[in-house]
């Protein structure tokens, strides 16, 4: 379907605006008049005077109505496809040798919304958001595969809800049968990842640089502390850049059995380290106690705030958080902290690691950062600028 002969429909004045200014979402408040279309259905959007303002694809059951394609031209399969390969080529210029795992394309963020596609090696993992895409799917996945064999890639799966997947979230979409797990590179780091069972499409690949940037951390540091370390890979970066000793904290025990496999993927032996399964207050609180000192601490919670109304009670969680990984942190130590919410903004994060919140006044930022290049996002769009990680020293 083109954008001359999909179905026009108005949007409302602050609607129109936010479209203008290249925001990639249209929610239902935002029609004048909402009408009832399959999703994936083609549409084309304009102002209440009749401007024509983008193209976008229907989706009949979420709040997201429409999520905008572009500002006009055809909306296909060609024009899919077009998108997506140019998500492809801008990652050449942003993704070195020693790295086999990053994100192919990032949804909004490469003006293809809902479409995740992550590289794990030999393997793509493609996960989608909303039901948009759904009809287009099955149709685009062949094509896919073909374009990214020239890569290197022999497998395309899609990563399903935990709610329709049961244990293995994985389907073959194009290509071989994907593994369970596959070791990966990052920046020359082995990890290990479970495509079948993990977090996201199987790893946290937007903390990529981050952990580059532990890993030069962990220079000369005694003793280190990974926070929420699920599959481990702070953990491997601090002990592959030099850290003595690194304790990884996370609840679940089946993480740990992932982190040792890329400790030993490394050539380093878990057995010098330690892997504690607890939560992460009632560790922390254990560890004041005893007296425990950390010259290097990593904290990456999972999402505090998952939408605005949970926002206030997860600033209060950050400041507890970090006000008791103050009292465990060695003079002259350095403290990572992340925040992965989109609806606690940089300035909302960092209110959660003033002077007051921590209990001491001896630290100061020395950097802030976000998403890597292969996790782009629009000027207009705030909720693609999701990450935060913020170092102090």
């Amino acid at each position: 379907m083109t954008a001359r002969d999909s179905k026009t429909l108005r949007l409302t004045r602050s609607a129109a605006a936010s479209v203008r200014r290249g925001h990639p979402w249209v929610f239902r408040e935002g029609l004048a008049r909402p009408p009832k279309l399959d999703s994936g259905t083609a549409v084309s959007l304009a102002s209440e005077e009749g401007e024509p303002l983008g193209v976008g694809l229907w989706d009949e059951s979420s709040p997201i109505a429409v999520r905008v394609f572009g500002k006009s031209g055809r909306l296909d399969e060609r024009a899919l496809l077009e998108r997506i390969n140019r998500a492809f080529a801008r990652r050449e210029a942003f993704v070195g040798p020693d790295t086999d795992a990053y994100r192919l394309c990032n949804g909004e963020g490469d003006h293809v919304p809902g479409l995740v596609i992550d590289r794990y090696a030999h393997v793509a993992i493609v996960r989608l958001d909303g039901d948009h895409l759904d009809p287009w799917i099955e149709k685009l996945a062949p094509k896919i595969a073909r374009v990214l064999a020239g890569r290197g890639v022999r497998s395309v799966a899609l990563r399903r809800a935990r709610d329709e997947a049961g244990d293995r979230r994985i389907r073959p979409l194009a290509g071989d049968e994907p593994e369970d797990r596959v070791i990966v590179r990052e920046n020359g780091m082995a990890m290990e990842v479970d495509l079948a069972h993990g977090q996201k499409t199987g790893a946290f690949l937007d903390q990529r640089d981050n952990r580059a940037r532990v890993r030069a951390f962990g220079a000369r540091r005694a003793r280190a502390l990974n926070l929420y370390s699920y599959a481990g890979g702070f953990s491997v970066a601090a002990a592959l850049g030099g850290a003595a000793h690194v304790t990884s904290v996370d609840v679940a025990a089946a993480a740990h059995a992932t982190a040792q496999r890329s400790f030993r993927a490394n050539g380093l032996d878990p057995a010098n380290h330690a892997f504690v399964t607890a939560d992460a207050f009632a560790f922390l609180e254990a560890a004041a106690r005893r007296g425990d000192k950390f010259d290097l601490i990593v904290s990456d919670p999972p999402s505090f705030a998952p939408n605005e109304r949970t926002k206030p009670r997860a600033l209060t969680a950050y400041r507890k958080l970090h006000g008791a990984l103050a009292k465990v942190l060695a003079p002259g130590g350095l403290l990572c902290a992340a925040s992965c919410s989109s609806h606690v903004s940089a300035e909302d994060f960092l209110d959660t690691l003033d002077d007051a919140a921590l209990g001491r006044d001896d630290l100061s930022l020395v950097a802030m950062h976000g998403q890597p290049p292969d996790h782009p996002t629009l000027p207009a769009w705030f909720e693609g600028r999701y990450l935060k990680f913020a170092v102090l020293a």
